[in-house]
């Protein structure tokens, strides 16, 4: 199942308008986190730790097409748009996010906190970890350090920043209520439970410890209680973001084992009295476990020399390692301890983990803007109920994925595009033609319910007729 509709009590913190709805390098040493600041009330403070790095969280802004396959196949198809958070990791411009967030964009648009508004990339991303990276085009940019989440203390002070219902850089305090939460994958997931607040829009955003780094990714909130929050343990990024940027996706080794976890019963049952391990209960067919040798009931206590705690460490190991990696398995067995040689396999996605990919239906075309528009007629001025002096084109539908596009909707009335008069398609064909592809024009729009005018910053679009689209 996706993880967008694993159960309707837990959701993913991305806010996609009509998209989505409701959802929601080698480590060093790493001192331990102090306590905010108390504040002159006693109560902790993340005031300057917020000030010094709310420029390095960014509003992550999402196009896609297609429907919804919430909705079904007969949802009309369309652009929809989302969006979430992100941070800087990188000065070059590489932003850690979700990968709920952007995986199934066409086009991503990221918006810093001097107002800049760039475009973006999808450079890697990883459904197993929901977990992403994207780039813009930019040096010299702040980032958020990146804490050590192994170090966290069920009780530690934690803040989120994030962009919920698109209130920009929101922050919220509170504490680690828990580790090791399992939600969606029981093979990686590894989730901080939270009381900060995690809402819609969230997604993606820094977790921050009392040092000011990152020790978490905000990705998803339990809508039957309050305060409770989850984030994906910055340990987790921290092993895979080489992987992401340099190859685009993640290679891991896989067994092919299906372990459970030791309790004082089972340890009794195979007289086993060592610490940590992890027992087999089954290997798939001709898995790289079963051809090593591996058997019910053994018990796995070290991959090449390194002590094995339990069955979540295990696999993170093993998945550690690249596919066709030879790892030595300290092994229990009927009382005596020997070591069995595998070379591992590919780890494939599971079924349901990955997020269903959007059905892509035929697109209505539309013109240079992204909008198909027609003649303001007399019928027209009539149900639209607009004054005679309003002369333009009416928009009949909205195609492109363009940043501001979502300001517009059918009936709104073109009366302008860069200061040249729109009052019909043959003007509005004109006004077109003199646009350069990726350049923004500035449409003057008439609302007629309520009335109004506004200006629309519209970005034109690559490879579209400058004189198309029209009725």
């Amino acid at each position: 199942m996706s993880r967008s509709t694993l159960t309707p009590s837990l959701v993913l913190a991305a806010a996609l308008a009509s998209l989505l709805g409701l959802f929601a390098g080698g480590r060093g040493v790493v001192r331990q986190a102090p306590s905010p600041a108390p504040t002159a009330a006693g109560g902790p403070s993340f005031a300057d730790i917020v000030e010094r790095l709310n420029p390095a969280v960014v509003a992550i802004s999402v196009v896609e097409t297609g429907p919804d396959p919430e909705e079904g196949a007969d949802a009309e198809p369309g652009p929809r748009r989302g969006e979430g958070t992100g941070f800087l990791v990188d000065p070059r411009g590489f932003i850690l996010t979700n990968h709920h967030v952007v995986a199934a964009s066409e086009r991503i648009r990221v918006r810093l906190t001097d107002k800049r508004e760039l475009p973006a990339r999808l450079v890697g991303s990883d459904s197993s970890t929901d977990l992403a990276l994207i780039k813009v085009e930019a040096e010299g940019l702040p980032v958020v350090p990146l804490g050590d989440s192994d170090r966290l203390r069920v009780g530690d002070w934690v803040c989120a920043i994030g962009n919920p219902f698109a209130y920009e850089h929101s922050v919220t305090v509170g504490v680690v209520s828990s580790k090791g939460r399992k939600i969606y994958d029981a093979s990686f997931d590894a989730y901080i439970q939270t009381d900060a607040a995690i809402n819609p829009g969230n997604s993606g955003g820094p977790l921050i410890n009392g040092a000011g780094e990152a020790v978490g990714i905000s990705a998803a909130m339990s809508t039957e209680g309050q305060g409770i929050g989850f984030a994906v343990p910055i340990n987790l990024a921290r092993e895979i973001l080489d992987q992401l940027r340099t190859r685009g996706h993640v290679s891991r080794g896989y067994l092919g084992v299906q372990l459970q976890e030791l309790d004082p019963d089972l340890r009794r049952l195979v007289g086993f009295q060592g610490q940590g391990g992890a027992m087999v209960v089954d290997l798939l067919s001709g898995s790289a476990g079963q051809v090593a040798g591996l058997r019910p009931y053994d018990i796995i206590v070290a991959v090449s020399e390194q002590p094995v705690v339990d069955g979540d460490q295990l696999i993170r190991i093993i998945a550690g390692h690249p596919p066709g990696a030879a790892v030595q398995l300290g092994v229990f067995r009927e009382g005596a301890t020997l070591v069995v040689q595998a070379t591992l396999a590919e780890r494939r996605l599971e079924e349901g983990l990955e997020i269903p990919p959007r059905v892509h239906e035929a697109k209505v075309e539309g013109d240079a803007l992204g909008l198909k528009v027609g003649a303001f007629t007399r019928k027209t001025q009539g149900e639209l109920k607009t004054p005679r002096q309003r002369m333009g084109v009416v928009v009949q539908k909205v195609t492109g994925l363009s940043q501001g596009l979502d300001e517009l909707q059918n009936g709104d009335l073109v009366l302008e595009v860069n200061r040249l008069p729109t009052p019909d398609p043959a003007h509005y064909r004109e006004a077109l033609k003199s646009l350069r592809p990726g350049e923004v024009a500035v449409l003057l729009v008439y609302r007629p319910q309520p009335p109004g005018m506004f200006l629309a910053k519209v970005e034109v679009e690559e490879g579209k007729s400058q004189g198309g689209g029209h009725n």
